[in-house]
């Protein structure tokens, strides 16, 4: 018998297979040493056989047939499952740590990851076969991810060594993802304010398009750190600090000028012909037809745009710690410099969470404004 939902099938077996042959966890004597792996049922065999209750009912799940019935068994089970995967770290890094010694550390391990990726995947396949609204979907990140900060306010993952990196750096951690999101937000002003106009410019002027945008492509083929380094020396020329937060915002910017002009000159351009007929034999002048007609309907794929450029930006940022800039980065590369796992997933886990923060906000705003004007 064929299951009816493949991807459910597909992404719950991984899940299973992760969860039953990978490493959950590892303990290791203190975050430099490599830690010694623990499988799931060998750590807690309570939760793993509810664990794996709920699995063979998602599993049972992908033979139903039917959309809507399915789809909402399992968007509940794979998020109670999942939540209830994120409790189980923290009950076992709690019993692992045991009264131990303060260099040891309990880290989670890429099996915990890995299903914890799966199971955030059947909840959205889940959302996407039953249409969701979005208000729907948004409660449903609202209802995890205030699950998550309740498990956490509650002391749940207090000896999961992540949070034991975040307890002792929590001045230099507020600092850092408050620089991180200044960079991020002036970049991304910045890149706007140029590559709109911009945009509209091509779209007026499409007999430019080709030399613009082969300078914007040529921006893009550049390696983030060979152009940070090639900012060093004019902006030291210039009279401007070679290295910090200048470079990397000039740096990030022209990365994000390409998605900015594309999709500006795409909204402006997709526009259909009648509507701007409609518009000049309506006796719009220029300025009334850009604000009135253009702008709206251009602003789904403007916002298209910006969602790459914001989540590419966050991403980029991480990088310019490399040149002083500040940032999650400074995190990220003093943990591969001391050889600690932990102090690298502290600043790429906000980075992550941050980015996709970001895509979630703007492409709900880009499916409102789709609606409102179609």
């Amino acid at each position: 018998m064929m299951p009816r939902h493949r991807v459910l099938f597909v992404l719950i077996l991984a899940v299973i297979a992760c969860c039953v042959f990978g490493s959950f966890a590892s303990e290791a004597p203190n975050r430099l040493v490599s830690g010694q792996p623990i499988l799931l049922w060998q750590a807690d065999q309570t939760t793993c056989l509810w664990l794996a209750l709920l699995a063979a009912s998602l599993l049972f799940l992908s033979f139903l047939p039917g959309v809507r019935g399915p789809g909402v068994a399992a968007l509940i089970l794979s998020g109670g499952t999942l939540l209830l995967l994120i409790f189980t770290a923290g009950h076992i890094a709690t019993s692992l740590m045991g009264g131990g010694p303060p260099a040891k550390r309990v880290s989670l391990d890429w099996a915990f990851w890995a299903s914890g990726f799966g199971l955030a995947m059947i909840v959205v396949d889940a959302l996407q076969r039953l249409r969701a609204s979005r208000l729907l979907t948004f409660a449903v990140a609202v209802i995890i991810i205030g699950s998550i900060v309740a498990f956490a306010w509650s002391g749940a993952f207090d000896s999961v060594s992540v949070a034991r990196e975040y307890a002792a750096r929590q001045s230099e951690f507020g600092a850092a993802l408050g620089q991180h999101c200044l960079l991020v937000a002036i970049a991304v002003v910045l890149a706007v304010m140029i590559g709109a106009p911009l945009g509209l410019y091509v779209a007026r002027r499409p007999q430019h398009s080709a030399g613009i945008f082969g300078v914007l492509n040529l921006l893009q083929t550049i390696p983030s750190v060979a152009l940070f380094g090639l900012l060093i020396a004019p902006l030291s020329a210039l009279g401007v600090g070679g290295i910090g937060a200048v470079p990397a915002i000039i740096a990030l910017v022209l990365y994000s000028l390409l998605p900015v002009v594309r999709n500006t000159e795409a909204g402006i351009s997709g526009i259909e012909s009648g509507v701007m007929d409609a518009a000049r034999g309506m006796g719009l002048t220029s300025t009334q037809i850009l604000w009135r007609i253009e702008l709206p309907l251009g602003m789904p794929t403007f916002l298209a745009g910006l969602r790459i450029v914001t989540v590419q930006a966050i991403g980029l940022t991480i990088v310019a710690a490399l040149i002083g800039a500040g940032g999650l980065g400074t995190f990220v590369f003093l943990g591969i410099g001391q050889y600690a796992t932990d102090l690298v997933l502290l600043g790429a886990l906000p980075t992550i969470a941050l980015a996709l923060a970001a895509d979630f906000i703007l492409a709900q705003l880009a499916a409102f404004f789709a609606r409102s004007h179609a």
